[in-house]
């Protein structure tokens, strides 16, 4: 499957520079805040959802959920790195300032181009999946969440070329901001049935149907392929909590089985943030954890169908084309 490619000049281009060039900090504003009049309404110019971005990021970076977060964020990171006995860097200095510039190229991004510490350094090289990040042009929630993953982006030193993003809801509009922004926007609704093909991968699903999760434990069902996995989304604790027990075996058999093979930690909570990352956690799998686990979940490997599961909270791909090529590698 070719992706559309990021435009790197032009009128567009030139208005992602502007929308991503670093500014003085402003007052702080809620994150929850009303609508201003015509909020509701879409973007008609990428100028105009490029500049809200912007003001979200300037907002975001003169928080306390910012810096908090990222504490959350380098501690899951630490540990998951020990793990693959991968090189961290100085870790200890990683929370430094953010230095806001765009990446339309890779050549904008690479290791040394950004100003202050970095949360990854050294030769460890992660790639990026988002799903579901919804109609940011509209809607405050997901302009902060989207704002969020671009600042992740620059901190983990992630090239936004490795940055692959999906929602069946998004516009034409918000397609061409994301592709001015430099990240990949896929053309195919996967469902979250992505491998991460032995690279390590953090997969940004907030707010997303448990089917998703589910989905993505399935594609990647293995000692090998969950321990370079990180997942930034809702809470499996919280989703054990709120299902039944046999809704959750049945219908979302992976999560289910995986409970007790990860490590979940919890994204801080602030009345700035509360609707934009509630009920959200970072997700590592140690491998001591998934050898723990028997054989027999390990076998287990049906795909899920959910043919009789209610309140199905994803939007499934009804269109199927054998001709196709394969876009399930990153």
């Amino acid at each position: 499957m070719s992706a559309p490619r990021p435009v790197t000049s032009g009128p567009m281009a030139a208005a992602a520079q502007g929308a991503w060039r670093g500014a003085a900090p402003r007052r702080r504003r809620s994150a929850a805040r009303r609508p201003r009049p015509g909020e509701a309404e879409p973007d008609t110019e990428p100028e105009a959802a490029l500049r809200r971005l912007r003001e979200a990021g300037e907002d975001l970076l003169v928080s306390d959920f910012w810096g908090s977060a990222l504490e959350t964020i380098n501690k899951c990171l630490t540990k998951h790195l020990e793990q693959l006995k991968a090189p961290v860097g100085t870790l200890s200095e990683s929370l430094g300032n953010l230095h806001l510039e765009p990446s339309p190229d890779e050549s904008d991004v690479v290791p040394g181009s950004i100003r202050g510490a970095t949360l990854l350094t050294g030769a460890c090289h992660w790639k990026c999946v988002c799903y579901g990040i919804g109609n940011f042009s509209t809607c405050v929630i997901a302009r902060n969440q989207l704002t969020f993953l671009l600042l992740f982006l620059e901190k983990c030193q992630i090239p936004r070329s490795h940055c692959w993003v999906y929602d069946p809801l998004f516009s034409q509009l918000e397609i061409a901001v994301l592709n001015t922004l430099g990240v990949i926007v896929l053309s195919e609704n996967e469902e979250g049935k992505r491998s991460v093909c032995g690279e390590r991968t953090i997969f940004y699903m907030l707010h997303c149907g448990a089917a998703l999760y589910n989905n993505l434990l399935w594609s990647n069902w293995s000692v090998d392929a969950l321990s370079k996995m990180v997942v930034i989304g809702n809470s499996f604790r919280g989703l054990e909590e709120r299902l039944l027990t046999r809704i959750l075996q049945k219908n979302y058999t992976y999560i289910a089985k995986i409970l007790k093979g990860l490590e979940e930690h919890e994204f801080p909570q602030t009345s700035q943030y509360a609707d934009v990352f509630n009920d959200t956690s970072i997700h590592w799998f140690p491998v001591q954890k998934l050898h723990q686990l028997s054989a027999h979940t390990w076998a287990f490997r049906e795909e899920p169908d959910y043919q009789d599961c209610e309140d199905l909270e994803i939007i499934r791909n009804k269109t199927e084309d054998p001709s196709a090529t394969d876009s399930n590698s990153l």
